[in-house]
């Protein structure tokens, strides 16, 4: 009983030594300044030196990272993302074992493109002739609903878009002065943006964690649908996709 006792402790004592965690003598806090020693932002090169639009993100330091990038966060000590081009800042979060949270910014330039953005459509793929461009009504709730069953014109949303917290980039023309738009989910139970003002051009919508939990088909999800219903003014919606 004695050995098996001892053996017990033995392997408690290896544990609480366990070499694969780092230990942080200020009781779980560290600085900025060694948050920013143990972390790396980088930018490809292109063949004539210049900066290209691929950036990477990595941190050795013993924190939860949030590292975030193009206006999309992406949780985890390392993190990789194709860019536009020109200049943006990347922003690591931190959150120290003691719970101390830490902001660190890295400006970066992108100036050629080294691999290109590829669109994924939701709607208004070329190479789909029958998803052609619209005029959704005034409080025309069904009109911008993300729903193959429910929607007049928008397809569901794929849960990895979602839990992917894709940023949506809806493309339209015509908008109205007095454009006004609200972005909920299909239950009306929740509105994730409110009074949205739109220009004719490009326009970025991102996915949030609640707006995935909750209008996801699977995946726990609650399937309750985006939804996008304009108050006043109009528009031509043309696609709405997404960049990888």
């Amino acid at each position: 009983m004695k050995k098996i006792l001892l053996l017990i402790a033995t392997v408690f004592v290896f544990a609480g030594c366990d070499p694969t965690h780092e230990d942080i003598s200020n009781g779980g806090h560290i600085t900025v300044d060694e948050l920013k020693a143990k972390s790396s932002v980088t930018v490809d090169k292109a063949a004539d030196g210049q900066n290209g639009n691929v950036v990477t993100c990595s941190t050795s330091a013993p924190v939860n990272a949030k590292w975030s990038i193009g206006g999309k966060d992406i949780i985890g000590n390392y993190a990789w993302k194709k860019m536009k081009l020109g200049d943006h800042v990347v922003v690591l979060t931190a959150i120290c074992p003691d719970g101390t949270e830490l902001k660190a910014e890295y400006p970066i330039t992108c100036s050629v493109v080294t691999n290109a953005l590829e669109k994924f459509y939701i709607y208004g793929d070329p190479s789909k002739p029958e998803e052609v461009p619209f005029q959704p009504g005034a409080w025309d709730a069904a009109a911008m609903r993300f729903s193959s069953t429910e929607g007049a014109h928008l397809p569901t949303i794929p849960d990895d878009v979602y839990f992917g917290f894709k940023t949506l980039i809806f493309d339209v023309s015509d908008v109205t002065d007095d454009f006004d738009l609200k972005v909920m989910n299909g239950w009306w139970s929740n509105t994730y943006y409110d009074h949205v003002k739109w220009v004719s051009g490009l326009n970025e919508l991102q996915i949030t964690e609640t707006m995935a939990k909750e209008c996801a088909k699977g995946n726990g999800g609650e399937g309750r649908d985006l939804d996008l219903m304009l108050y006043s003014g109009s528009m031509t919606l043309n696609s709405v996709y997404y960049e990888e």
